[in-house]
């Protein structure tokens, strides 16, 4: 299974950019928490967290590291799971009154996220929220410089959150995800530790194994950099720059690990090597998609997210709805997958190999089906939804979702087949069951 050459198209993008997060990978590297600090010159941090995970050992072994390497430290515990733009808010009035010069996050993509977007608007503030927000829904103003240094600890093995410059979150008024996406709000550290994941449910391991999954997969099979029209010559590339050479390694290894532990991580919380290996997936597939960009199931994701009725996914905090990031994906992904793989039959096909489809020969015109089956044969084995109507969506509700991920144009134009409301539509009609 070897990466595929990128054709060079008269008029269209000739090179690609390369952009290595610095990880520091292994079991007790937040201990490490401190001296990076110190290194990083920071001497008064933020610590950024949700209120559960604010309870737990990860967290507390990141304050206590930071207090002995001599960081004065002020704990942010109200970092809200499915971020909004009122929970961002609250962050950033905190972020502005502490005068912080450095941010540690510890949890999962929320607390990451939640520290990215504190840090931009302590740092850089704007008479609107949504002047950084991606366009249409925000006004895409470009970020104007380098934010403070910001350590990110995942603690769930699958947004990849610590290795990009995407922040995402709920705006409340409009009922859809949307987000922000700068180079600077890329993390200056992500301090990886497997160890953190060996007290998740196995619902929570399956969610972020899914996140995990879709990051790769929508990276593999993205428009490829080449059929993007050329960037001129001193001008910033798009984050989303499409898939290419480099992320391509990051994604198919990310899907191989996924493929031989996915199961085993989700069945048994004592399985350390299944759920070490997944916490690896991710941070690959965190460098993956950041150099790379998903596509539709993430654009997708967030009308399903920001809509949701009364679905409340199992060992989620709360009582209000709630669909996590990595169902809200996966749901739609197997629609996804069968309506774009004619854009690019050998990389769905490869995709689904590498997650363990079986060997048989595949048509180009099987390809969708093949690695839509293999995505629902991981969901069934992990105890995923059936579709969207397993989150409660109906019929009804198609016109609704179609509106609110046609918003996410900065995602569905890194799709490899043109999506219009159309296509929209009837990917979600699709995707309301599988089985």
């Amino acid at each position: 299974m070897a990466c595929q050459h990128y054709e060079i198209h008269d008029g269209g993008e000739r090179v690609f950019e390369v952009e290595a997060p610095r990880i520091k990978y292994g079991r007790a590297a937040l201990e490490e928490a401190g001296a990076e600090a110190r290194s990083l010159g920071m001497t008064r941090v933020a610590l950024f967290s949700d209120p559960q995970v604010a309870k737990l050992a990860p967290f507390a072994t990141v304050e206590r590291a930071l207090r002995d390497a001599g960081v004065d430290v002020v704990s942010y515990t109200e970092a809200a799971v499915e971020p909004t733009d009122t929970s961002f808010k609250a962050a950033a009035a905190f972020a502005r009154d502490g005068r912080f010069d450095g941010y540690i996050s510890v949890g999962g993509g929320s607390s990451i996220d939640t520290a990215k977007a504190a840090n931009l608007y302590a740092t850089h503030p704007t008479g609107d929220f949504l002047d950084y927000v991606n366009a249409p829904i925000g006004g895409g103003k470009p970020i104007p410089g380098p934010l403070r240094p910001h350590i990110a600890c995942p603690t769930t093995a699958g947004t990849g959150s610590e290795c990009t410059g995407v922040t995402i979150f709920d705006l409340l008024a409009r009922e859809v995800k949307t987000g922000i996406a700068s180079r600077f709000l890329r993390p200056s550290l992500g301090i990886v530790d497997p160890d953190c994941t060996r007290t998740l449910p196995a619902s929570v391991v399956a969610c972020a194994g899914f996140d995990v999954l879709a990051h790769a997969l929508e990276s593999f099979t993205a428009r490829p950099y080449t059929q993007r029209d050329r960037t001129p010559i001193g001008a910033q590339r798009p984050l989303s720059q499409g898939a290419n050479p480099y992320s391509d390694i990051a994604c198919l290894e990310a899907l191989r690990i996924l493929g031989q532990y996915m199961e085993r991580a989700v069945a048994d919380a004592g399985d350390e090597e299944a759920r070490e290996r997944m916490m690896f997936a991710a941070t690959l597939a965190g460098i993956g998609f950041g150099n790379s960009g998903v596509h539709a199931p993430h654009g997708m994701a967030y009308a399903v997210a920001g809509l949701v009725h009364e679905y409340h996914a199992p060992d989620y905090p709360g009582s209000g709805p709630i669909v996590p990031h990595g169902m809200s994906v996966i749901v739609s992904a197997p629609a996804v997958f069968r309506f774009m793989a004619e854009a690019s039959p050998e990389r769905h096909i490869d995709g689904a190999r590498a997650l363990g489809a079986n060997g048989a020969r595949v048509a180009p015109d099987e390809a969708g089906d093949y690695l839509a089956a293999r995505v629902i044969a991981l969901m069934r084995a992990t105890a995923m939804p059936n579709g969207l109507g397993g989150v409660g969506y109906a019929s009804a509700d198609l016109d609704a979702l179609t509106e609110g991920a046609f918003a996410q144009q900065r995602l569905l134009q890194n799709a490899p087949r043109p999506v219009d409301r159309a296509h929209l539509r009837g990917l979600f009609a699709d995707a309301l069951a599988y089985w």
